[in-house]
């Protein structure tokens, strides 16, 4: 049939279609099932056993736990199979948590190395019970993948887990050991501060404080997640306020670290044999530290209150003796008032601290006047001459000069005349108080000259002469030389605007950042001596920057009542207002109470949060103090020829560059440090030859030729020595300290370039001022009591200073971890430490300074300026 032959073709080709497949691969065998092996296990037993991919290990524990104690669990695991492809896998089950790690443990270090650890212990998250008393169990799982690994396992409990107040408690942590602690804050506790100690630097660990939350981040590759931490060697110390842990308790957690890197240590040696993979672990055998942990109470409010109280009474109490010293000015100014009013006389100014008036002649008071001291002897001169405020006509010419030098002609006068009524060649005082009172008989008369060639000639004479007085350096307009000096003062207040509110704004958000990530390696505090208040870590290092702006402001209080009683003196047209003494101008003074009050104001944005970033803070005004200082030291008796306000910023923003640049990439750079030295060689001499010549020489491709003429002529031709001695002296005394300084920066190379370049302008100002001092008794001048008391008073309160200063309580040229070393306790009311202290002093120290710049020339106030000589 045709329908049965058509099926068993069908048939047959799908039986020779069958037999055409290839042999069809075995089916899997079905897996034997995994055996679970249970054990009821007992703490502080040691279980030695095996595991391999068909058995999975369970131990099951039990343990009471009160609502009133807290205990620790500690799980320790040893593998003593060596195979590090497939670890033994240790899952710990509890009530609330679960914890799990791998044995060999790899953690990762630096450039992704790995290093395995034969041996691990954790510490269990204890959860919390409501109950008095509460039976908990957990379970530790062993499984693994390997065919047969062997293992020990221990449970016990951790003795002192919970840390008492003020006792320590030592122990060892390593980076697959570590540690943590409970501690609970006590009734009336609002704050602790929690010390870990260790007598090895190395291995490097982790400090953390973390919330009583499950899991606890306690292995180096997570301890940063949650909390705040801070890297350690010897020392470390954090500040844990009660409020920001809601059970009023924290966790101290302590990491041992891969490697010793981020402490400041060498990297190990990582070996590789020409076998091994570049991922093969490293082990690190027996890495382990001893440390010692203490929580100790931090200070109490109280303390802030008495703190701040204390800060503000210690300046507050300038402005009381100030206000004293101005009332008992007052007073004895009334008391001679009377006394020349009952004697007919005229009076005569005297400068007190305040710029109040001294109403008697010095002859009168028993002082020796200045008309006939010699110039170059200590002595005050004849006692038989008047005040010595006019020359006479009839005046004779007496011998007066250096020791050992050239006379040179002085007049005295030759008769007893009456003050204020002598006549000055040609013209008297009397025609001088009829002048407006900005013009003076120094100044500059435009009728005088037809050309500025003929004024730039008349310069060349003057500034030239050998014997130089303060009216020759103060020729120019009184109103022309005030603006000028104005602008030191609005240049600096516009600088301090555009420089504080950046600098504000970047010192939140450090704090910001510090708070929000907890990484306290950002800033570097001292942390034995950091008093948080609010956002704020460290409040007392603040505060102590309170001095340089309440003493910056009573220094501008003092020269604006200084300005005030001048400019009535120019207003009741009186002469020694016009004529005698150093030239009155307050530009340069404000300038610098304004710069002593941005000192204060940027170190203490600077102590916000201190660390290598921020540094050119705290002492780009140091820098500007010391200029300014060294201004208006030479403004004295050079008026005229004082640098302007832009190119001494000018000057001192390239020294601030320099600051930046020296520690960003001077350490150990030999060719930064060659560069530097010879720019402050070049600088030094640059500056040297304009003083020397009083400004009057020229920078131009002639400038080797006459160098060379200049020596030819005065050293080969013939050997004649400088004309002016006393400014080569000090030139030649700068340039010496000068080029050590330059020659040990070169050699040493130090690392803190920015305090290096800071002790450069102030042995500068040093030398300079003992110039000054030195000149100026050898003159024949005298110094009055208030300036000789600041002097004596600064120079013991700048004892003092430096003495804290270099007590170096941290420093942002080393890892966080090595500053943490130089840390130390309080010293003071338990608030303040060493470098508190150091800012109390230096800004006592910095207005006495001021003080004495202020009143070092009172004596001079009744003195002709064509008789005060020019050094």
């Amino acid at each position: 049939m045709p329908g049965t032959g058509a099926a068993a073709l069908a048939w047959a080709l799908l039986a020779w279609a069958l037999l055409a497949l290839p042999p069809s691969l075995p089916l899997p065998q079905p897996r034997r099932p995994r055996r679970v092996a249970e054990t009821e296990a007992a703490f502080n037993t040691t279980y030695a056993d095996w595991v391999d991919a068909d058995l999975l290990n369970i131990y099951a524990f039990n343990h009471s736990v009160r609502r009133n104690r807290t205990e620790g669990v500690r799980v320790s695991v040893n593998v003593l199979s060596d195979h590090k492809d497939l670890p033994v896998l240790f899952v710990v089950r509890q009530k609330e948590a679960v914890v799990s790690f791998q044995v060999p443990l790899i953690l990762r270090g630096l450039y992704q190395r790995k290093y395995a650890y034969q041996e691990v212990s954790r510490t269990l998250c204890q959860p919390q019970t409501k109950a008095e008393v509460e039976t908990q169990h957990f379970y530790v799982d062993v499984s693994t993948l390997s065919l047969n690994a062997s293992y020990q396992l221990r449970v016990t409990r951790v003795e002192n887990f919970v840390l008492r107040t003020n006792e320590r408690f030592s122990f060892n942590a390593t980076a697959a050991q570590p540690q943590y602690f409970k501690y609970e804050f006590p009734e009336g506790v609002d704050s602790v501060i929690v010390k870990v100690t260790s007598a090895m630097a190395f291995p490097c660990s982790v400090i953390s404080i973390q919330d009583i939350l499950c899991p606890v981040y306690d292995l180096d590759n997570n301890v940063a997640f949650i909390g705040m931490y801070q890297t350690m060697t010897k020392k470390a110390a954090i500040t844990v306020q009660k409020k920001d842990f809601p059970s009023n308790s924290f966790y101290v957690v302590v990491v041992v670290k891969t490697e010793d890197e981020a402490c400041g240590g060498a990297l190990p040696y990582y070996p590789l044999s020409k076998n091994a993979s570049p991922d093969e672990p490293v082990d690190q055998h027996n890495r382990q530290k001893m440390l010692e942990v203490m929580v100790s109470p931090a200070i109490t409010s109280e303390a802030y209150v008495s703190s701040v109280l204390f800060c503000l009474g210690i300046f507050l109490s300038f402005y009381v003796l100030t206000l004293l010293i101005a009332c008992w000015e007052s007073c004895r100014q009334q008391k001679r008032r009377g006394l020349l009013a009952a004697m007919d006389s005229p009076s005569l100014d005297t400068a007190s601290l305040l710029g109040h008036a001294r109403s008697i002649p010095d002859s009168f008071l028993g002082h020796t006047p200045y008309d006939s001291y010699g110039y170059g002897s200590f002595g005050n001169g004849s006692s038989g001459s008047t005040e010595g405020v006019t020359d006479s006509l009839g005046s004779a010419e007496v011998p007066y000069g250096y020791v050992g030098q050239e006379q040179f002609k002085r007049r005295t006068p030759s008769a007893p005349t009456r003050p204020l009524s002598i006549a000055m060649g040609e013209r008297s005082l009397e025609n001088v108080a009829g002048r407006p009172r900005l013009d003076s008989l120094s100044s500059v008369e435009e009728d005088d000259y037809d050309t500025l060639a003929d004024i730039d000639y008349d310069k060349n004479v003057i500034r030239t002469k050998q014997y130089l007085c303060v009216a020759d350096l103060a020729r120019k307009d009184k109103r022309v030389l005030r603006k000028k000096y104005q602008i030191y003062f609005w240049n600096i207040a516009t600088i301090a605007v555009f420089y504080a509110l950046p600098v504000i704004q970047l010192v939140i958000t450090y704090q910001t950042v510090v708070n929000v990530t907890g990484n306290q390696d950002i800033c570097y505090y001292n942390f034995l001596c950091a008093h948080p208040l609010g956002n704020l870590s460290a409040f007392n290092n603040i505060l102590s920057n309170l001095g340089y702006i309440l003493l910056g402001l009573l220094f501008l209080l003092i020269i604006l009542q200084r300005e005030i009683n001048y400019n009535r003196a120019l207003l009741r047209n009186d002469a020694r207002a016009l004529e005698c003494g150093i030239p009155k101008h307050f530009g340069l003074f404000y300038a610098m109470g304004t710069a002593l009050m941005m000192e204060g104001l940027l170190s203490a944005c600077y102590h916000v949060c201190p660390n290598y970033t921020n540094f050119q803070f705290d002492t780009s005004f140091m820098y500007m103090i010391a200029g300014l200082c060294m201004l208006k030291l030479y403004q004295k008796r050079h008026p005229d020829i004082n640098a302007s306000a832009y190119s001494a910023y000018a000057c001192l923003a390239l020294v601030i560059f320099f600051s930046v640049v020296g520690v960003v990439f001077g350490k150990g750079n030999t060719a930064f440090w060659i560069v530097f030295s010879v720019i402050h060689i070049v600088a030094t001499l640059l500056l040297s030859t304009q003083l020397y010549y009083m400004g009057r020489w020229k920078l131009d491709s002639g400038i080797l030729r006459r160098i060379l003429h200049v020596l030819y002529t005065d050293c080969v031709r013939q050997c004649s020595g400088p004309m002016y001695v006393d400014r080569m002296v000090l030139l030649v005394m700068g340039n010496i300290i000068n080029w050590s300084l330059a020659a040990y920066g070169l050699i040493v190379r130090p690392n803190d370039f920015a305090s290096y370049l800071l002790a450069i302008g102030i042995c500068n100002l040093l030398l300079y001022f003992a110039f000054y001092i030195i000149m100026k008794l050898r003159s024949g001048e005298r110094i009055k009591l208030i300036p000789l008391l600041c002097i004596v008073g600064t120079s013991v309160v700048w004892g003092f200073a430096l003495f804290f200063f270099f007590q170096g309580l941290s420093t942002w040229q080393k890892t966080p971890a090595e500053s943490r070393e130089h840390n130390r306790d309080c010293i003071l009311l338990d608030f303040f430490d060493d470098h508190d202290i150091w800012h109390f002093l230096s800004s006592i120290a910095m207005f006495g300074s001021f003080l004495v710049l202020l009143t070092l020339d009172d004596d001079l106030d009744c003195v002709q300026r064509d008789k005060i000589y020019v050094f």
